[in-house]
């Protein structure tokens, strides 16, 4: 069974950091590409980061600069470190695990979500 757990959400005011974590079970971690993603109320769910080895990286625009996303492979992790926050990062954010070859998608898992809303 699969499970993506995240935490590290919360409610916070605007300028400060927040660092999610995501521990993936049940898949080879060090296969998986992992990922950031955030759904606002209203909005669809966006890519915020990405995270394919652990120096291939992606960020969305609006994160680029303020959040940092990386994985320990040896505690099957991933990390969303976000510095800066604003109230437009009010969003719940969702972990996500793909693997993938060149013409086709293995698998793909997401976790539950975490909440994060940041105040003016």
């Amino acid at each position: 069974q699969v499970q993506l757990v995240e935490s590290g959400g919360g409610l916070v005011q605007a300028g400060v950091s927040l660092r999610l974590s995501c521990t993936a079970s049940g898949i080879v971690f060090t296969l998986a590409d992992m990922a950031w993603y955030r759904q606002a109320p209203g909005k669809q769910r966006e890519l915020v980061a990405s995270i394919i080895s652990s120096t291939t990286t992606h960020y969305a625009d609006s994160v680029k600069g303020r959040f940092t996303i990386s994985r320990d492979n040896s505690k099957n992790t991933v990390y969303l470190q976000m510095n800066g926050l604003k109230p437009e990062d009010t969003a719940v954010y969702f972990c996500h695990a793909e693997r993938r070859t060149a013409r086709t998608q293995i698998y793909e898992f997401w976790g539950q979500g975490t909440q994060v809303t940041v105040s003016s």
